[in-house]
């Protein structure tokens, strides 16, 4: 095309690190690292890290996870925008789980008088309940248990001090996460056995 080819980028401390944006809008070497938290108990059930800057890809192979370690599948998953492909949604309800995740750009549509929670042309079975199902004000209520699990225990962990990986290379950042889940459901653990021997006394 006669264009000049965007220059190669590479980190020259960690070879499987990846260019990301951050929250701060920065641009650096970085991992994704996904937890996932059961609503009831605020208890971590799956962790991964990978070095893919989106989560399109992310909510079937943590489905798998869990039912390998739980034998037994989630009946539901409350996950942000950014999980919320067609592809994996088809997929989760293969597994038999429900996605609820809001609606790509779900307030323009409302505000240029069109129906985001409409079926799309193209739209798969499941998608198409996806939509629907976003749109009932139950689905809304039930979305709001994402904020008050999933936020804060990635705020928890903030707060303990998972800013900044201090090792290199996937797998060991990978022992670094599971590290932080573990430390957090024996916090976790304990206020729950608190909680359940007060009821109990």
């Amino acid at each position: 095309s006669g264009r000049k080819p965007t220059e190669a980028r590479a980190s020259t401390t960690d070879a499987e690190a990846r260019i990301m944006k951050f929250p701060d809008k920065s641009y650096r070497p970085g991992y994704n690292v996904q937890f996932s938290t059961d609503t009831e108990s605020g208890i971590i059930v799956g962790v991964e890290v990978t070095n893919c800057g989106n989560d399109q890809g992310e909510l079937p192979p943590m489905l798998e996870q869990i039912e390998e370690r739980y034998d037994r599948r989630p009946e539901e998953a409350l996950v942000d925008g950014g999980f919320a492909s067609h592809d994996a949604i088809d997929k989760a309800a293969e597994r038999g789980c429900t996605v609820y995740a809001p609606l790509k750009e779900e307030e323009k549509q409302l505000a240029a008088g069109k129906d985001p929670y409409a079926p799309k042309k193209g739209d798969s079975p499941a998608v198409a309940a996806w939509r629907e199902r976003m749109g009932t004000a139950a689905a809304q209520l039930i979305y709001r248990l994402r904020g008050q699990t999933a936020e804060w225990v990635n705020a928890q962990s903030r707060n303990r001090g998972f800013q900044r990986m201090p090792v290199r290379g996937r797998p060991k950042c990978r022992t670094v996460a599971v590290l932080y889940a573990i430390v957090q459901n024996i916090v976790q653990g304990g206020k729950l056995r608190a909680e359940a021997a007060m009821h109990t006394g």
